[in-house]
């Protein structure tokens, strides 16, 4: 029965999360959902930086800490291990939920692209990042990345085993091509409003801080493998040299 339980918890999850990345991306692009990043302003200058800048490091925080194997090692003394990381996956999308619900558009305008050629192949190329995400998360094992691969194993009594390390099709040119993804969809806006410009730098911001946290566990569970991996990919911008690290 706990494994049916578990199972359909973890199912519930990734459904959330799903719906979730596709609100994701309308709310991103001022596409189809009711509010985006650049909807007309409601309150003052101000108190719009300070609840935005608010919801980022809440979804920050929480996305981060419970990232880390510190964490994880003591959060399944209270969660069970099958479930971890659906766990993980909820909460990370229940502070997204938040950041849609409570965020303050801003006005002002950093930049208005006019063209209307222009207009529709910015929305193109962040509809593209979107798809990098998506695709990237495969390359991994997205059912691994969002815990249902963690509940099924429970589910017919296989032990769960972590993923070898490979570095398929984006993964060759970029070690991140995940978080380039995301920095494309952000930074391609034809209207860049100043809300839209914090969103995008401050993610940003913490997407490189995140890199190196991510790559110090990496180097921990793959050893040689990721620091060779390191000297041969660049971060996140393709066909460039990196500097000895």
């Amino acid at each position: 029965m706990k494994k049916t339980l578990f199972l359909l918890f973890g199912i519930f999850c990734y459904a959330f999360f799903f719906g979730t990345y596709c609100y994701a991306i309308g709310f991103v692009t001022n596409l189809v959902v009711p509010m985006g990043l650049d909807s007309k302003p409601v309150s003052s200058v101000g108190f719009s930086l300070l609840i935005n800048t608010g919801l980022l490091l809440l979804f920050a925080v929480q996305h981060s800490i419970m990232a880390r194997p510190a964490f994880k090692q003591w959060w399944t003394k209270i969660i069970p291990v099958p479930i971890e990381r659906s766990v993980y996956v909820l909460l990370s999308s229940l502070c997204l939920i938040a950041l849609f619900y409570f965020w303050q558009p801003m006005g002002g305008i950093v930049w208005s692209v006019q063209s209307d050629v222009g207009f529709v192949l910015l929305n193109a190329i962040s509809l593209l990042g979107f798809t990098i995400v998506l695709i990237s998360t495969f390359l991994i094992n997205h059912f691994d990345l969002f815990g249902l691969r963690q509940v099924w194993l429970h589910f017919i009594d296989k032990k769960y085993e972590h993923l070898p390390f490979k570095t398929p099709l984006f993964y060759k040119y970029v070690r991140h091509p995940l978080y380039l993804g995301w920095m494309i969809a952000f930074w391609s806006a034809p209207v860049m409003t100043i809300a839209h410009f914090l969103f995008a730098a401050l993610c940003t911001g913490y997407m490189l801080t995140a890199i190196r946290f991510e790559e110090k566990d990496l180097i921990t569970v793959f050893g040689e493998k990721y620091i060779r991996y390191r000297q041969m990919a660049p971060m996140l911008i393709p066909f460039t040299k990196r500097r000895k690290q």
